[in-house]
């Protein structure tokens, strides 16, 4: 339906030719944003219940409390997932973690699949590249975080965090969270659930117009195989080019899915756009910038080449399976 209405709008109403790059450059932007963010209300409505009944402070203080064997890395990872946080705006959180002495391995675990999974991302996905495609994006943005953080844990990097969070670290004595039993009933929740998931939509739609914008201009406008020529499957420098290319990047998931969309279409392979994707949202010069506060040059370098590593392995893993 929305189709038909896009197709109605710009080619019988406006009366503009399909043929041209114009016509079809307005009828991908119609139909990509209306479809974007009803998904977008959609998903975040759901996730919405999701973070009522499972706030986000019961997880930390879980986290904080227990030994959990390793999956406290996936749980970390999960909670990042359903976290709608952009690389900058999850950094504060990171920061509350480590300073309420969590593993740094696990505060890792969380910071690189926070930008990479969330209600936008995946509700953009969806609309973009259906159920399988968006199945193995969230999985392995799961994944990526989870092996990420047990990796850099491994490292035992905690004498590389800044002074500042050492000595607050020092200084902090923390307590295991009680989980007390919710008693607002579902029904007075709705309301709120569904104005947190508007404010989250009206947040990113300038982002997500302004994605859908370039997409629809490289859609109409780029000649077919411009990108094929440089990012082929039969490249194999094409994953690691896509990653070294999108980290003087940024944007969230709003503003690159579009144009990820738009790549595929002109013959890159799904797993390379991913991958170019996951290095814009994970991995940013800004995100850099702000990580100083509580690490260290270097490691900012060991966290930033160890997830750049997983995320060109992931390409090449999804060029292979999707």
């Amino acid at each position: 339906m929305i189709q038909q209405f896009a197709d109605w709008l710009i080619y019988s109403l406006c009366g503009l030719d399909p043929a041209t790059g114009i016509g079809t450059a307005l009828n991908f932007f119609v139909y990509d944003s209306l479809k974007i963010i009803f998904l977008l209300f959609l998903i975040s409505i759901i996730m919405g219940i999701v973070n009522a009944y499972f706030p986000i402070e019961r997880l930390r203080n879980y986290l904080q409390s227990h030994r959990l064997f390793g999956l406290q890395y996936l749980f970390a990872s999960l909670f990042g997932a359903i976290t709608p946080f952009c690389s900058c705006s999850s950094i504060p959180l990171f920061i509350g973690f480590v300073k309420g002495g969590l593993p740094l391995g696990v505060t890792f675990a969380f910071l690189i699949t926070s930008p990479l999974v969330n209600e936008v991302a995946v509700a953009m996905f969806l609309g973009a590249f259906g159920v399988k495609a968006t199945a193995v994006y969230v999985i392995s943005g799961i994944v990526l975080g989870t092996l990420g953080g047990m990796v850099l844990g491994c490292f035992h990097l905690d004498h590389l965090l800044s002074a500042w969070v050492r000595q607050i670290q020092a200084m902090s004595s923390h307590q295991a969270g009680e989980w007390e039993a919710e008693k607002v009933s579902f029904g007075h929740r709705l309301p709120s659930i569904i104005a947190e998931a508007w404010r989250i939509v009206r947040g990113v739609l300038v982002y997500v117009l302004i994605g859908i914008g370039i997409g629809a201009a490289m859609h109409g406008f780029v000649p077919e195989g411009f990108f094929e020529s440089y990012l082929a499957r039969d490249n194999w420098y094409a994953v690691p080019a896509a990653v070294v290319l999108a980290v003087p990047m940024y944007a969230n998931a709003a503003g690159i899915v579009p144009v990820v969309q738009v790549f595929v279409a002109k013959g890159v392979p799904l797993g390379t756009a991913i991958a170019f994707m996951m290095a814009v949202v994970g991995l940013s010069l800004p995100e850099a910038t702000l990580l100083k506060k509580v690490m260290t040059w270097r490691l900012i370098a060991i966290f930033f080449g160890t997830v750049a590593a997983f995320i060109i392995l992931s390409g090449y893993i999804f060029n292979l399976i999707i």
